[in-house]
């Protein structure tokens, strides 16, 4: 502050030899409001000039100064004006404001120079309407606290307005978070009421007046200052804007000294942590979708949507509430419907979408928006309201052969002031969407081609060597091994028939539909063996056949001994059914044969699947 203090002595300096100056002298504010917002990190001063022409020559600008320590922490300035007095008052939208320098004024000052939409001249009067936000400008004071103490700032400003013209009458209004304050400075006409503080009305003040003050006052609003943000809309004709926001965050209010408890945190969050920041909410278009969140660890779920016909709400919270000095970094994500952010004007297209951050409590340090237009667009050109750097770039993505133009827009100290649409122009031909879906196509053909002679073509060296002939007689006895696993299957079958057939017999005691399933199975068990005597042959006569002949065999003679089994149950079952007698003697006659087909029914499964594995 006594750095401030020394600049704004220069200030005086100067303005003594300003006063012999007679460039100002034709303009006078006839009355001066100002109100400075105090209930966020970010400063808002909304200034009203009645000003009037009592000179002789038209005038085209008015100019307005601001001392260094509020111009190098300047984020956003607009102006609009209204001219004439009652029915012949003519209102404008706003005007433009740039940077000037006029001659033999102090350097410790910056100058912006409102140029009037048209002259103002003798004897006429006009109002204007000028809005400054500034960033930074509040200092924690103390700079340390702990997490139990409330977060206080101090603000310096000046009670009589900086302006080079001379000044009949001004007030200034303070708005403050709390209707309490620690300490301010008090001057003549100075009021305290509620939770604004008033300084003036002061009337007839030569130009370059300034008063000191100093507002010392508790704010425990998080300071969210992203020290970057990279904001990426990626253009598709196929029907979506996907935007990516690359976030570095920091508080950047008073910095938390001493250690942090959780338990207090949770058990009083707004007393033991009143400062930190706990959420973020981010205003979204209506039609949002495929909203994310997540950080270098991964998704983060502590996020909550709302949407309507306006808008899309997404509310975030970190993984820890964050105090002065903390940091965080994070990614948010989502797509927006193409029809409703690009259109087309005079044999262009152009993207028009808004260019700061969706959230309206964070200060951008560093903000770059990337538009990433399609591949083949031509003549881009990017419309922003205000100044920003421009450059250009080149990305590769998927099934790209010359890469997507890309347009790098910059811009520092961003507000939410900053999020105006802007446009951006280019030329794109709708052949060119069939540039990506033909190579897919020619890529799946070339595939499929590949496949085509891969499968046709011979990469034997020679059909006469060992190796192709081992193969050749090895795919032979897999076919053999298949025939045979194939008869196996049917005796099965035919034995659950067998089994089936006596069910229905305890079911129905029709004795001779149960002989004629016995006859039927026999008939077509004979025929079995004769199939199994080649394949059995050939497998005893192949050298690959080594390994798996000695167990084909044993199923074989499993298979029989389980046949012999099962006839003889049947058998049994038949005759004692014919002699009527009962359930348990039936049972009692079968019990040691039931047992043994049990037994090799499992015996002849492990042997299959035993033999199918090899």
């Amino acid at each position: 502050m006594k750095r401030i203090r020394s600049d704004l002595s220069l200030v005086f300096i100067f303005a003594f030899f300003t006063l012999f100056w007679t460039g100002f002298s034709d303009l006078v504010i006839s009355k001066l409001d100002r109100q400075i917002d105090l209930s966020s990190p970010v400063v808002r001063t909304t200034i009203s000039l009645k000003i009037e022409n009592n000179g002789a020559n038209s005038v085209s600008e008015i100019l307005l100064p601001f001392p260094e320590h509020q111009a190098k922490n300047f984020a956003f300035i607009s102006a609009k004006i209204s001219e004439g007095k009652g029915k012949t008052k003519d209102s404008f939208d706003s005007i433009p404001v740039a940077i000037a320098t006029p001659e033999g004024m102090p350097p410790a000052m910056t100058w912006y120079s409102v140029s009037l939409p048209k002259e103002l001249v003798k004897g006429g009067s006009l109002t204007l309407e000028v809005k400054a936000v500034f960033t930074h400008i509040l200092r924690p004071f103390p700079e340390k606290v702990t997490q139990a103490d409330v977060q206080l700032v101090a603000f310096q400003e000046s009670a009589h307005f900086l302006s080079p013209y001379r000044v009949k009458f001004q007030s200034l209004a303070i708005k403050l978070p709390e209707p309490k304050v620690e300490s301010y400075t008090k001057l003549e006409n100075t009021k305290f009421s509620g939770s604004e503080l008033k300084y003036g009305p002061y009337e007839n003040l030569p130009p370059f007046s300034y008063s000191t003050v100093v507002v010392h006052y508790a704010i425990n609003k998080p300071f969210a200052v992203a020290q970057e943000l990279v904001r990426e809309i990626e253009i598709s004709h196929w029907g979506n804007v996907q935007i990516t926001e690359h976030y570095n965050l920091v508080h950047a209010g008073a910095e938390l000294t001493g250690e942090f408890s959780r338990l207090d945190y949770q058990a009083r969050p707004h007393v033991r942590g009143a400062s930190a920041l706990r959420n973020l909410v981010a205003k979204l278009p209506a039609r949002a979708h495929s909203i994310y969140y997540r950080d270098e660890i991964g998704n983060i779920s502590t996020s909550n949507v709302w949407s309507d016909s306006a808008k899309t709400l997404l509310e975030i919270e970190p993984r820890y509430p964050m105090f002065g000095g903390w940091k965080t970094a994070f990614t948010i994500g989502y797509g927006l419907p193409l029809r409703d952010f690009l259109f087309q004007s005079e044999g262009k297209r152009f993207l028009n979408i808004t260019f700061g951050c969706p959230m309206s409590d964070v200060v951008i340090e560093n903000l770059t928006v990337k538009v990433v237009l399609p591949e083949g667009s031509k003549e881009f050109t990017a419309s922003v309201p205000f100044p920003v750097k421009q450059s250009q770039e080149i990305k590769f993505s998927h099934l790209d052969i010359i890469g997507r133009p890309v347009i790098v827009l910059e811009k520092t100290n961003a507000v939410p002031e900053h999020n105006q649409h802007f446009q951006v122009y280019y030329k794109f031909s709708n052949l060119s969407l069939l540039s990506e879906p033909s190579m897919l196509i020619f890529g799946f053909f070339l595939f499929f081609v590949a496949c085509v002679v891969y499968t046709h073509a011979d990469f034997t060296i020679s059909k006469s060597s060992p190796s192709y002939l081992a193969k050749l007689q090895w795919d032979e006895v897999q076919t053999t091994i298949q025939q045979f696993l194939n008869i196996m299957n049917r005796c099965l079958i035919l034995h659950d028939k067998l089994e089936a057939s006596l069910r229905d017999l305890s079911r129905t005691g029709d004795v001779q539909a149960c002989k004629a399933a016995r006859k039927s199975a026999d008939s077509l068990l004979k025929e079995l063996p004769k199939e199994l005597k080649p394949l059995l042959s050939f497998l005893q006569s192949s050298p690959q056949a080594v390994q798996i002949t000695p167990k084909v065999e044993e199923l074989i003679t499993k298979e029989r001994e389980l046949q012999e089994k099962l006839m003889l149950k049947h058998s049994t079952v038949v005759e004692a059914f014919e002699k009527k007698s009962g359930a348990r003697d039936i049972d009692s006659r079968v019990a040691a044969v039931q047992q043994k087909i049990t037994l090799l029914r499992q015996e002849v499964d492990d042997l299959l699947e035993v033999i199918d594995e090899i």
